[in-house]
């Protein structure tokens, strides 16, 4: 079973949001706007030009989300980096590879979450006719 592409694009941005929120939350960045907007802009950015570039949303499923995430999270990292100023060399080395393994678990959440609900929508039409 397959999500359905504006589904798996509204999971995907949905769990880079969550990323950031965490991720500032846990930072002590708190909820403040521009704090969120120089962290989650470029990941957001890079993440929508990447897919559109690699047919993510046309062929919803874990090779086109895996590619999506190898390309478009260290971009957005580069780019976040760039306009806050850093971190730079290990720093960033450090921040990426523990982003990379947070969006990585987020993006699997939203998508297993959606397959379930998806499962269990289909569940229902069968019992339900």
């Amino acid at each position: 079973m397959r999500a359905a592409p504006r589904a798996a694009a509204l999971a995907d941005g949905l769990a880079l949001v969550a990323f950031v929120l965490v991720g500032a939350a846990e930072h002590g960045e708190g909820l403040a706007l521009g704090a969120l907007v120089r962290t989650g802009l470029p990941l957001l950015s890079a993440w929508a030009v990447v897919a559109l570039a690699v047919g993510t949303y046309r062929r919803v499923g874990l090779a086109s989300l895996a590619l999506t995430w190898a390309i478009a999270v260290p971009l957005g990292l580069l780019v976040r980096s760039a306009i806050r100023g850093g971190p730079w060399g290990r720093g960033l080395l450090v921040f990426g590879g523990v982003a990379m393994g947070f969006t990585a678990l987020f993006l699997l959440a939203a998508r297993l979450a959606l397959l379930a609900a998806g499962a269990l929508r289909a569940r229902r039409a069968r019992v339900g006719s």
